[in-house]
């Protein structure tokens, strides 16, 4: 009788790597349940960066963490026999270390330990808003032209661009408008980190976002608190009814600014006359202003914006002389 053949060897274990990514934008230490639990049971943790915002919290926490940066052999030689090995990568990710990972396997001649991407920690919608006020920081302390402006000198860009939102709108062009949102947004960082230079009354980006949610949050009752609306018409209502008690406004003009466009003025003046319930015929007298007056209040009534439907006219018109002139052709 011929004894068993002894049965062939497993292949030993090739363990673990597991790339855990956190994001700049979220407090160090708020680290997912998963990826404490990854840290917790890693037998070994690295870092290539000593300053990384994550170090003092993980040890903190009792996990020691190596700084080093292993190259990609060196690091699949730690996983042997089963080891899990922590990379906890750094702003810029590990690109030196995956490209050696992706290379090592290509070659198929070492038995590769599994791979994980781990998110640790993930950015909340607006996240990208810190990036902003950052980057507007540097520029404002470093651009020998920012550094230099004021709110009177870029008032202009902040119409130009508010035009410029308004062409995208109209034009329908998603790319443009995604550019043209920006830009605006721009503007509104940029003079909020100049008031943050006044002397007597400085205020901060953080102060704007927390002004207008407030005022928000105030007028939308039927949203934040008990009141119900259940049509536009009732939640402009009472938008109007609460702005007007916050302003301790004495006039329906009070707030309408002077320095519009004059159909755009036209038409608010006559939006507030009919919103308000008051009866105050236009002023009759000869000229084009009082006929265009007299136009902008019709169109307000019949829910039509003048200046949109002006813009409108106007490049059609814009569209007739190009195809007079042969341009396009």
């Amino acid at each position: 009788m011929n004894a068993p053949s002894p049965a062939a060897p497993s292949a030993a274990p090739t363990g673990r790597i597991v790339l855990l990514t956190t994001s700049h934008r979220v407090a160090p230490g708020l680290l997912s349940w998963p990826a404490w639990q990854t840290l917790r049971a890693a037998d070994t943790v690295l870092c290539a960066d000593g300053t990384h915002p994550q170090l003092p919290y993980l040890r903190e926490a009792g996990i020691p963490v190596e700084e080093a940066s292993p190259a990609a052999e060196e690091l699949v030689d730690a996983c042997a026999g089963g080891r899990t090995v922590v990379v906890v990568a750094t702003g810029e990710g590990e690109p030196a270390l995956t490209d050696g990972l992706a290379r090592l396997a290509g070659t198929g001649r070492v038995p590769m330990p599994e791979l994980e991407l781990l998110p640790a920690s993930y950015d909340l919608p607006g996240a990208r808003l810190l990036d902003l006020v950052q980057v507007m920081d540097r520029i404002r302390a470093e651009c020998p032209w920012s550094s230099r402006q004021t709110h009177q000198g870029l008032a202009k860009y902040g119409i130009e661009e508010a035009y410029e939102l308004v062409e995208a709108i109209e034009e329908g062009d998603r790319d443009e408008l995604r550019e043209e949102l920006g830009d605006v947004l721009l503007q509104v960082v940029f003079h909020a980190r100049i008031a943050e230079e006044h002397p007597e009354e400085p205020f901060s980006v953080d102060d704007v976002a927390g002004g207008i949610v407030t005022k928000l949050v105030h007028r939308h009752p039927h949203v934040f608190g008990d009141a119900t609306a259940t049509t536009p018409e009732e939640v402009k209502e009472h938008w109007l009814r609460t702005k007007a008690v916050e302003k301790r406004r004495t006039s329906v003009t009070e707030g309408v600014p002077l320095g519009q466009p004059g159909l755009a003025l036209a038409a608010k003046l006559a939006s507030r006359v009919r919103t308000a319930g008051l009866d105050v015929p236009l002023p009759r007298a000869e000229g084009i202003g009082y006929e265009l007056l007299g136009l902008a209040a019709r169109a307000e009534a019949e829910g039509v914006d003048p200046e949109a439907a002006l813009r409108a006219a106007a490049r059609a018109y814009r569209d007739a002389i190009r195809a007079a002139e042969g341009v396009g052709e």
